[in-house]
């Protein structure tokens, strides 16, 4: 099986500029836990729920709800961003793909075309989704 009949296409994309809360909004809003940065066409980097999470401040923070939002909007996804992003292609074989996932202990790839071009992303659940799926669809 290759990659591209398990990636989720198009996917959901933010820009360098765009500021944490609205990250945290669009993810939330589309029920993701990934984000790939892009910079026109380019992928620039990869920003996580975790990334997010530990950006934001903690609950025992001294900083009045005021003072947090005006910080966290000042804050933008380049800030944060994992700049070596690793990716792979439409075609190559999911478990290939997998096995680099689980290599380097990251739960998503974004999914580049010949020209680098994103057009996907493929994450654990996509991998898991096809594993688990029941025999009577398997063979379908």
């Amino acid at each position: 099986m290759l990659v591209r009949e398990l990636m989720s296409s198009p996917p959901v994309t933010a820009a360098p500029a765009l500021s944490l809360p609205d990250a945290a909004h669009l993810m939330k809003s589309r029920g993701i836990r990934r984000l790939p940065v892009l910079d026109g066409d380019t992928l620039v980097g990869i920003v996580t729920d975790r990334d997010l999470r530990e950006a934001m401040p903690s609950k025992v923070s001294t900083l009045s709800p005021w003072e947090a939002t005006t910080r966290l909007a000042a804050i933008s996804v380049a800030d944060i961003m994992r700049r070596s992003v690793l990716s792979t292609t439409e075609d190559t074989d999911a478990r290939d793909a997998a096995y680099s996932m689980l290599q380097h202990k990251v739960g998503a790839l974004p999914v580049v075309d010949a020209a680098g071009k994103l057009v996907g992303l493929l994450t654990v659940s996509d991998v898991l989704r096809d594993y688990a799926r029941p025999p009577e669809e398997a063979s379908a």
